[in-house]
């Protein structure tokens, strides 16, 4: 069986946009915890545009957190536009009296692979990473649970640089040595991040889950509060993979959740246990938004860090945490 996936830095355009939308969330949740977020941003080449809809008691500037964020991670200054607006009232109706922001499908999974709980590959892709502080992208594919090509592109460092990281890394996880590395194939990589490319809000929500071989139900996490189910329900659907993954000792889980706009309780939950359907009692978690918000402390200012090292895995995250609340 062959697997593969990829990962980007913090630094990639598109995980720039992620973080300046969880960093207006995060502003805005910290004034008014009652805040409703639903804000894009889209860069490229000394602009930022922002756009979305907010709800809030609070006095946030957004340009201005935009423009921080963009400065700390590049050190640069941006020139920054925003249309943002109010919620729709008619997405609010349904929201005020405890439903669902939104229609849609929530994908949760787990796996006993690594200590993260993700696809080995996703990890991989992930751990090889770390050392970089400019803007990049990492792939693995496994053959058969063996690494057989990766696939590594950072900006400023040269191949034999890179070359040398990769055969670093590899010497502790590989059980070959016949693999492919593929290193700034083009053979540079100088110009990076919003110099050389434009970014967009949710464009990485295959990186932001669990990669290629796991479903995704389609919705974008970042600049969204916890009323809009694409993010809290995932995170809930993530726990229950991680409970289910426990209580039976299984290989691997998949938890899928769906519901409808203004309802609170989910249309649909189902289970799988290392590939075959269980009977899920419903009775037994409460995945309507509010309580969701609830369990995992959702209200707090917490998102932006999501947006840079994964929302899956890391073992601070309340959802991450396998004991009932």
């Amino acid at each position: 069986m062959i697997k593969t996936a990829e990962s980007v830095t913090k630094y990639h355009p598109d995980k720039i946009c992620d973080q300046i939308s969880d960093a207006i969330l995060d502003a805005c949740l910290t004034q008014d915890d009652t805040s409703r977020v639903a804000v894009d941003a889209v860069g490229g080449h000394n602009t930022l545009f922002l756009i979305g809809e907010i709800t809030t008691k609070a006095d946030v500037d957004y340009n201005k957190v935009a423009e921080k964020v963009y400065k700390n991670l590049t050190g640069k200054r941006i020139d920054c536009f925003n249309n943002i607006v109010s919620q729709s009232p008619d997405i609010s109706k349904g929201v005020d009296k405890g439903g669902a922001g939104d229609q849609g499908i929530m994908i949760g999974y787990a796996c006993n692979e690594n200590e993260m709980k993700i696809p080995q590959e996703m990890y991989l892709a992930r751990k090889l990473l770390e050392p970089f502080k400019t803007d990049g992208k990492s792939q693995v594919t496994l053959e058969d649970g063996k690494i057989s090509k990766v696939v590594l592109s950072v900006q400023g460092w040269t191949q034999t640089e890179l070359n040398s990281k990769v055969g670093k890394f590899l010497k502790l996880l590989l059980t070959t040595k016949d693999f492919q590395v593929y290193c700034n194939n083009t053979g540079t990589f100088k110009i990076g991040g919003f110099d050389s490319d434009s970014g967009c809000t949710g464009r990485k929500i295959v990186v932001d889950n669990y990669g290629p071989r796991v479903p995704v139900g389609g919705g974008a996490f970042s600049g969204k509060d916890a009323t809009k189910v694409d993010r809290s329900g995932a995170y809930m659907a993530r726990w229950l993979a991680l409970q289910l993954l426990k209580k039976y000792g299984a290989r691997e889980t998949l938890v899928k959740l769906a519901y409808v706009i203004g309802k609170a309780e989910p249309v649909m939950m189902m289970a799988l246990v290392d590939g075959r359907k269980i009977d899920f009692d419903i009775g037994s978690f409460d995945c309507r938004p509010q309580a969701i918000i609830e369990q995992f402390d959702l209200r707090k200012p917490i998102f932006q860090e999501t947006a840079r090292n994964g929302h899956f895995g890391i073992k601070s995250y309340s959802w991450e945490k396998t004991e009932r609340r």
